[in-house]
């Protein structure tokens, strides 16, 4: 059933109706209740009164602008107790939906080891990120293997001075990518003297510890001596958080725990059990055999006799353990099963007697990566003249990302494949590639031949198989399990350099000039460590060379080779040279005419090759590693302008355009127009209209096929498929492992001829003064995104082929091996495969509300800032004319990874200063939504909760709220003493079963908040 929003009304209305209605709440408040503008926690000093603006050419006064630009200060995050830039951008109120946060890099995101905003729930790809106003270079890795982003990561945060957030579209400025809004990172124009800092945090709970220090030196004034060089430097470091730190249910695999109403959810455990089986009852070994999710395994190796080569044939006899004298290893319990269970036929003909239980969120799990940075900044600004200013920038910046994995995979179908099928350890037949096999130890061992197995290998040639205890009865033994002292390991390490000059002054009395140049390049190296090459494992299988039996015993150097380091190197390059002229034209009652004009070109380049490639054939590659790449290079020559004139008194009009042209064939056209009205001195109003456009990535563009695997839920089938094994959609839960804790592959095909999506925004907004103190505002947004790139969608074709009828045209379902429980049914389907498209509408539409007021009593000020932003409509039409909405939802599921477009988010700070002390509290506020997504489930779909099943939680997850505390006292002029307390309350996040961006919570809606109550020291120094 369709959700009905409580402001439903708001869908239907017209904005100024919205607009209206919101702007006489306003005018009830007697005191501050909405944050403002300018920054969240504090007001901003006054800024110069005029400055060049984010969204804009021409000096003016940032808080009077056509467009709504927010100001984050140093100042202002200081006092929410915020470390780094990139957590204050996470937590800005528009920010939505598709963000990559750093805990995403170890949960399984395309471009780990980085972190960006999503704007309005746009995605990463449609939020331009400047730094001083001039673009950066892209992150080597893209966003879901195909959008490309600025890391956030790459901020140096020590010297910036603010970051300036425009709320609206900017591609008449800016050109592409500037949809949904921009992200100015504005540096220090200049420091004086010593500064620095040494700060030191940790949880409650004693874990996830961090560090920070900092230094920067300075000398010269501008005014005075007419230069001012300044140098800094930083380190930081964040360590790792495990999932096992945290109770449960964030701790486990394992559902059956959390119950609603005598529902518990599902049991969930390596090898067919849950974490605690004798008193919440044994799956059943065949559903653990049944399914080829590598996590249905333990480590400990099991072995049972066979014949065949084929997964779809039943062993010979039980399964056992390898190595009896050993038992379970190390973090595995054993569980002997019942004589009810062992008489089970259906589940448990083939099962041990004693299996060994684990749960891999405990053992394994990572919530949070580790992070280390460091880096350094050289800035020079110098009076040429009495009025032409030059600066030099220098930047060097280097981020490492690291986590572990779980133990290395031996038996699994390997990634989808590039120019081959993929190779299977776990079945033989099609969709894999020839030679594949479920994995059987042999019964007899040969040298290799050439560095591979021979074609034949009997007792002319070999002796038994010392690792297979059936062999003297000439049979194979059917393994599973795997490499105990082989984790995985990720690492990325990305070196960013920069390098900026530029030059600005006048030409006349009435006419300026400004040039830039910049250079921006991000070398990155990943690395990943105890992934198993497959014709290595292949080979040692082939040659005895791996002691299965012992694998404890087993010398590095074999290891080593059954695993060799995987190291690849990405590139990302930016080049760009712009120059401007702005100035008076003439004069009107109401003031100066100002037109400004320029021109840009700069060279984009990414060079990021595939880290598992399968060209030199099935087998020579790796288990797990995606093969995602890609390589580009564009020239973008552009040319813009804008024009302010003011009309009359209080009445402004701004009109701006860019024209783009890129050497790969696109160009575009954006215009934009805005005014600002001011028809008493306590309101203004303003308003926008503009058109932009994003260029499709390089891996949209040019990418190998790139295949990411989505959870199968109870809505991917039809009632009549599931019916087959014996289930429903309310009972998915209890279908075999071979669909309940299945995935399937989105593989999506690179095109050439993909145009550029084309936006049409608009704004409107208002903002009320009564008095100098008090500021607040409210500005509706609607952008509509048109020929937005997406694969064409996935679920028409699964439906087509569940149901029996014929694929649409234009995509190919390759179909997985059967379940070997039910050989003769329709096997599910392993990938499927779509072209990206230019094909639907994306419409975002919603209001931003700011406010802040300041008030002295005395020795005390009391200042009180609230920004929110509320979702009214996030939706996706389609060429056939359906329609998706996710406002609300965890759609869009696939694009946002679970992670769902909540409808609110906002933050709340109050400070307190009084002489050398201060105190501020901020309560952050993230909406709850619903289990359902449209984009799963299909259009209609809201509000159902369709994506629980059984329902052991509630279908709507909680709002979540969360409240930090600082407090800094000034012991003398020196130094500065200051105390965060992080989520005061120990909140930890709601639950929710269903994302999968994070175990069992939401990693965007939940932020930092699963670390619990943290507490942080720091002292800054300031000569």
């Amino acid at each position: 059933m369709k959700k009905l929003s409580n402001n439903a009304w708001l869908r239907n209305s017209a904005a100024l109706q919205a607009l209206a209605c919101a702007g006489a709440g306003f005018a009830a408040l007697a005191a501050p209740a909405f944050a403002q503008d300018t920054p969240a926690g504090t007001v901003a000093e006054e800024p110069e009164a005029t400055i060049v603006v984010t969204g804009s050419i021409l000096r003016q006064d940032v808080n009077n602008t056509p467009s709504p630009v927010s100001v984050l200060t140093s100042e202002s995050l200081e006092q929410r107790g915020i470390q780094t830039t990139q957590e204050a951008l996470q937590r800005i109120s528009s920010n939505n939906g598709a963000a990559l946060t750093n805990s995403f890099s170890a949960n399984g995101a395309f471009a780990a080891g980085a972190s960006a905003v999503s704007l309005r729930g746009l995605t990463t790809s449609s939020t331009l990120v400047l730094f001083d106003g001039q673009r950066a270079a892209y992150y080597p890795l893209a966003d879901d293997a195909t959008r490309n982003f600025v890391d956030l990561n790459t901020i140096p945060d020590d010297i910036v001075d603010r970051v300036e957030v425009l709320r609206d579209g900017a591609s008449s400025t800016y050109g592409a990518d500037a949809i949904a809004g921009v992200i100015n990172v504005i540096t220090k124009k200049q420091f004086k003297g010593i500064g620095g800092r040494i700060e030191g945090g940790l949880t409650e709970r004693g874990d996830g510890e961090n560090y920070r220090i900092s230094l920067t030196a300075g000398t010269g004034d501008l005014g005075r001596d007419g230069y001012n060089i300044y140098a800094s430097g930083f380190w930081y470091r964040q360590n790792a958080l495990y999932n096992r730190d945290r109770p449960y249910p964030y701790n486990s695999q394992d559902l059956s725990g959390i119950c609603r109403d005598g529902v518990c959810g599902p049991q969930v455990g390596p090898n067919g059990g849950s974490i605690n089986p004798s008193s919440t009852g044994y799956v059943g070994w065949a559903d653990a055999t049944s399914s080829s999710d590598r996590r249905s395994f333990a480590t400990t190796f099991f072995v049972a006799p066979t014949n065949s080569n084929s997964a779809l044939d039943d062993p010979l006899g039980r399964y056992q353990f390898l190595n009896p004298a050993a038992g379970c290893i190390a973090g595995e319990t054993p569980y002997t099963l019942t004589a009810a269970e062992l008489a089970d036929t259906e589940q448990n003909a083939f099962a041990p007697t004693t299996v060994c239980q684990g749960d891999l969120v405990r053992q394994y799990g990572v919530i949070s990566p580790r992070i280390e940075r460091f880096g350094g900044a050289l800035k020079a600004t110098v009076a040429v003249t009495d009025d032409i200013e030059a600066s030099f920038t220098a930047n060097y910046l280097q981020s490492k990302v690291s986590y572990t994995g779980e133990p290395a995979t031996i038996r699994a179908n390997g990634p989808a494949g590039i120019a081959f099928p993929r190779f299977s350890t776990y079945n033989s037949g099609p969709p894999n590639a020839p030679g594949s096999f479920a994995l059987a130890l042999p019964v007899f061992v040969c040298p290799l031949v050439n560095g591979l197995p021979q074609a034949t290998c009997d007792a002319t040639n070999g002796t038994l198989n010392p690792n297979n205890p059936f062999a003297a009865q000439g049979l194979q033994a059917r393994i599973l399990g795997r490499i105990p002292n082989l984790t995985e390991y990720n690492e990325t390490l990305s070196r960013t350099y920069r390098g900026a000059f530029s030059i600005s002054g006048p030409v006349t009395d009435n006419w300026n000039f400004a040039a830039d140049v910049v250079g921006m390049v991000t070398d990155l190296t990943r690395t990943s460590k105890g992934y198993v090459y497959i014709q290595n494992l292949l080979n040692v299988v082939a040659d005895g060379s791996y002691n299965f039996v012992n694998p404890l015993s087993n010398s590095q150097s074999v290891l080593d080779y059954l695993a060799p380091d995987n190291i690849t190197k990405s590139k990302s390059e930016l080049y760009a040279a712009q120059v401007s002229f702005n100035g008076t034209l003439f004069e009107l009652p109401a003031g100066p005419v100002q037109l400004g004009f320029g021109g840009q070109i700069r060279l984009e380049a990414i060079d990021a090759p595939s880290a598992n490639p399968d060209f030199a054939g099935p087998t020579n590659r790796y288990f797990v590693l995606n093969a995602f790449g890609t390589k580009g290079e564009r020239v973008v020559r552009s040319g813009f302008f804008e024009l302010n004139v003011p009309a009359f008194e209080g009445f402004e009009v701004n009109a701006s355009g860019r024209y783009d042209n890129y050497n790969s064939g696109q160009d575009a056209f954006s215009p934009k127009i805005g005014f600002r009205y001011k028809p008493i001195d306590a309101l203004t109003l303003r308003g926008t209209w503009s058109r932009g456009f994003r260029i499709p990535s390089f891996a949209e563009a040019n990418a190998l096929p790139t295949t990411g695997f989505v959870n199968n839920t109870a809505s991917t089938f039809p009632e009549s498929y599931l019916a087959q094994f014996g289930c429903t959609r309310d009972t998915f839960t209890s279908c075999p492992t071979y669909l309940s804790s299945s995935s399937y592959g989105q593989t999506q095909l690179a095109s050439p001829d993909l145009k550029p999506e084309k936006s049409t925004s608009w704004t409107a907004g208002v903002i009320f003064e009564p008095t100098r103190n008090i500021r607040l505002s409210i500005d509706y947004y609607n952008i509509k995104k048109k020929g937005a790139i997406i694969p064409a969608p996935f679920g028409p074709a699964l439906a087509a082929y569940y149901s029996g009828q014929a694929i649409p045209a234009g995509y190919n379902i390759i179909q997985d091996s059967p379940d070997p429980q039910n050989p003769g049914v329709l096997p599910r389907v392993a990938y499927v495969q779509a072209p990206l498209i230019n094909a639907t509408t994306i419409r975002s539409e919603g209001l931003d509300f700011a406010a802040t007021g300041r008030f002295d009593f005395g020795d005390v000020r009391f200042t009180s800032s609230v920004e929110a932003t509320y979702v009214i409509n996030l939706d996706t039409t389609f060429a056939d004319g359906s329609r998706e909405s996710y406002e609300g939802t965890i759609g869009n599921y696939s694009l946002t990874a679970g992670s769902g477009t909540p409808e609110w988010h906002g933050s709340w700070t109050n400070t307190l200063e009084w002489k050398r002390w201060t105190l501020s509290a901020t309560a952050e506020f993230f909406g709850g939504y619903n289990l359902s997504a449209e984009d799963v489930e299909g259009p209609g779909a809201s509000g159902g909760c369709g994506l629980l099943s059984p329902r052991f939680v509630k279908c709507n997850v909680d709002d979540y709220i969360t409240v930090d505390l600082t407090t800094s006292y000034k012991l003398n002029d020196n130094f500065t003493l200051y105390l965060n307390v992080l989520n005061v309350f120990d909140d930890l996040p709601p639950i929710d079963p269903v994302t999968y961006g994070a175990n069992n919570y939401n990693p965007v809606q939940g932020g930092t908040g699963i670390y619990g109550r943290a507490y942080r020291l720091g002292v800054r120094a300031n000569f």
